[in-house]
Order: C-alpha cells, then sequence, then structure tokens
C-alpha cells in the first residue's frame, strides 16, 4: 500500500505540473518512441534498476546534477536554481525564453521508488514506460497537461528513489513535444549521475 506522504507528494508534483498547463484537457501529446524497460522486476511492480546511482548530491543539491556545460547541451541557463519546501528539487531556465522551464523533484518520502508509480498506474491520466540510459522511467501523471507543453517523467536512479522531471514549456517547439525534452534531460542526468559513481 502506498503511504499517505508517497500520494501527497505524487499529488504535489501533478498540481505542480498543472501551473502551468492551463488548457490540461484530455488528448494525447507526442512522447518519444523506446522500448519498455526490459530489466528484472523489483519487489515492487516496477523495473528494478540495474545498477543505483549515487543519490547524496542528488538529494542534498539536486542543481549539481548537471554541470555548466551539460545545461548548455539541453538549452538551460546555468545554474539551476534550488527549490525548497515540501518537495525539495531544482529548476533550470531555458537558454532562449523565461517562459520555459525544466524542474527535478527527487522524492526520497517514496520509498519503493519506481515501483510506486507503477502501482498508481490506475490513477494516471497517460502511463508510458521507457529506458533512460539504460535506467527505468516512465512517464505519467493525474492529469495530463502534455497538450499545453508540461509532460512528467519519473526516473528510478536506485530501487528505492524515483526522480521526477517535469519540462513546463510556454512557447517554441518544444512546446509541442515537452517528453521528448524531458527525455533528453533525463538522459543527460542519469549520464552524470553515472559519472559521479
Amino acid at each position: 500500500m502506498i503511504s499517505r506522504t508517497v500520494r501527497v507528494a505524487a499529488g504535489t508534483v501533478a498540481a505542480l505540473a498543472c501551473l502551468t498547463a492551463c488548457d490540461s484537457g484530455s488528448g494525447s501529446g507526442t512522447t518519444p518512441s523506446s522500448s519498455a524497460p526490459s530489466s528484472s522486476q523489483a519487489a515492487g511492480s516496477g523495473p528494478k534498476v540495474p545498477s543505483p546511482l549515487p543519490t547524496d548530491a542528488l538529494l542534498n543539491d539536486p542543481c549539481s546534477v548537471l554541470s555548466a556545460s551539460e545545461a548548455t547541451q539541453v538549452g538551460l541557463a546555468s545554474p539551476g536554481k534550488k527549490d525548497t519546501g515540501q518537495l525539495t528539487g531544482c529548476t533550470w531556465k531555458s537558454t532562449r525564453s523565461d517562459q520555459n522551464s525544466i524542474a527535478i523533484r527527487p522524492l526520497p518520502q517514496n520509498k519503493g521508488g519506481i515501483s510506486d508509480i507503477y502501482d498508481q498506474k490506475a490513477q494516471s491520466a497517460y502511463f508510458e514506460p521507457v529506458t533512460i540510459d539504460g535506467y527505468p522511467g516512465v512517464f505519467a501523471d493525474i492529469q495530463d497537461g502534455r497538450p499545453s507543453g508540461t509532460c512528467t517523467l519519473w526516473v528510478g536512479v536506485t530501487d528505492q528513489l524515483a526522480v521526477s522531471v517535469i519540462p513546463q514549456i510556454g512557447v517554441g517547439d518544444n512546446k509541442n513535444n515537452p517528453c521528448g525534452l524531458a527525455q533528453k534531460f533525463a538522459t543527460a542526468m542519469v549520464g552524470h549521475l553515472k559519472g559521479a559513481a
């Protein structure tokens, strides 16, 4: 059973995604095509990570998951701005427009990692598994903001920790494919964490 904290955390992330998605009505957005994770299943319903990634920096200084050059490669201004509150994370603005940003939120309250996201599949408006540089991920949220430039991607970095990656795109080409941008960012993040291992 998912704890109340996990439900609150997931709801907060969903609410955050809706803040910039005024028209988050029905309709499917474009997501990158890729195969579902093929790794063995963890104790929960989600796929097991191949090897745990280091999480100290991710939890204590989430803005450190991209170097300045890595941020530039995905079109983001560096440094990101650390967000504090109920969920600690980091937000990077686009180098092209202040209306575009990407935020990450590790969810240490979510002790089942990505399996807890899989366990909430029935409550999701969309649910599309993906592999991020060998690590399990899934596009999922309780509201569908993709037509309005918002997409929620969850990445399992350990079997106990999932990280949300949420682009909020107000203008430009990426507004039509926020999930592709989320995947590009997540791939850079996982690559950075692998390098720190």
